[in-house]
């Protein structure tokens, strides 16, 4: 495999990995009755309309049909691919969650 090979397919993983980051966002706020988009926006306002999050949220399954995603596995996964602005809404969410439950 040449060098430009290699690279393109880095490239090629890297995009799969973060769609499914995105994915497993989505299914988190499906499962715990949060709009995506809001959280993103809230996250990132300057970002609106994203493409890759309207696909992931397109992918979602109704709760009752989910895995638990648990909000660890969340926030590690924001944190490998550096999204720390949607970690800190999430995390914000997780503990108004946590708050009501009171």
């Amino acid at each position: 495999m040449s060098r430009k090979e290699l690279e393109e397919q880095i490239i090629r993983n890297y995009q799969r990995d973060e769609q499914m980051m995105i994915l497993v966002f989505a299914q988190w706020c499906v499962n715990h009755n949060l709009d995506p988009f809001d959280i993103y926006l809230r996250a990132y306002p300057q970002q609106e309309g994203n493409e890759a999050l309207r696909q992931a949220v397109e992918l979602t399954v109704p709760k009752e049909e989910s895995e638990e995603i648990g909000d660890e596995t969340l926030l590690g996964v924001l944190s490998l691919f550096g999204n720390d602005e949607l970690a800190y809404i999430v995390t914000e969410e997780i503990a108004q969650r946590k708050k009501s439950k009171r």
